[in-house]
Formats: C-alpha cells, structure tokens, sequence
C-alpha cells in the first residue's frame, strides 16, 4: 500500500498502532492536548506494535526509544509517541526495528513495546500521532472513530 494521493491534495495516514482512536485534547498531557507540537490524534493501543503509517523515510529515532519522527515523500511530518512522560523509562520495553534514514513503506514493522511492562511502570500508553509541520496544511481530518487495526486509514491531510 502507498501513501494515496486522494485527489487534489489530499493524503492519507493510516494507523501506525491498533487500538482506540481518542482525539487530541483528550490526552491527558498538556504539550499534547493544546496542540503544541502539531494536530492529529491519539490510539490507546490494544497491542505492542508500531508499523509504518506512511511511505516516506524516518527522519528520527529517539535515544530513549518511546518516540519516531518520519517524514513522507510529500513532506508531511509525523511523530509517534509512545506512551506518556515514557521518556523516563530510558529506552526499556521498548525494541525499535529502525535507524534513523531508513526508507519505510506502509506496514513496515518499525518498533515493538512492553505493554504490560509499560503498565506496570506507571505509565499511560496513550499514543499522540501528530503531524509536526501542521501549518502547511488546510485540514487535518480524523477519519477513524473507535477501533483501528494497523493499516487502517485514520488521518486526511490536505
């Protein structure tokens, strides 16, 4: 699957992680619900995967593992966030399966958590997908509503 041009200059981002698709404002962490770091939606993961939401390349691999930045072949960029305040746990539960640079199609398995583990730790494993560079884009549409699969589609951008 490649990233659709829907039309005109509409693309789509499907879901990186299954679970329950939340909006924005309802992540329980500031820096996410006020949209400082870009729009886009939240997953409470119902599995301990992350694959590609997009063709394009990761730009960025955080050293403490919870966090992507990708960017695709139009240039939309996207960061996923594993968990919250997850920054803390240095990199434990989670196997990133990616390095910075590599090109990613759609459903390229790009990195595995610890629930449980993640759980138990006292962290939440809500997870923002935000669209950093939001303001070169008109809409940000949230097309999935409850339940998502891997794959599935779950943002329109134009």
């Amino acid at each position: 699957i490649s990233t659709e041009q829907l039309g005109g200059n509409e693309e789509m981002i499907y879901a990186p992680i299954s679970g329950e698709v939340k909006k924005l404002e309802d992540v329980k962490d500031d820096v996410f619900s006020s949209k400082m770091l870009g729009d886009g939606v939240a997953i409470e993961p119902s599995e301990g995967k992350v694959v590609a939401p997009i063709d394009g390349k990761v730009e960025m691999v955080f050293d403490t593992k919870h966090a992507l930045g990708l960017v695709d072949n139009n240039g939309i960029e996207l960061l996923i966030h594993v968990g919250l305040d997850t920054v803390e746990l240095g990199g434990k539960h989670y196997t990133i399966h990616v390095n910075a640079g590599d090109e990613i199609k759609v459903g390229d398995l790009l990195a595995e958590f610890d629930m449980e583990a993640i759980k138990a730790a006292g962290y939440p494993l809500t997870t923002p997908v935000i669209i950093s560079n939001t303001d070169q884009y008109k809409t940000i549409e949230i097309v999935a509503k409850g339940s998502v699969s891997r794959q599935d589609e779950l943002l329109k951008v134009e």
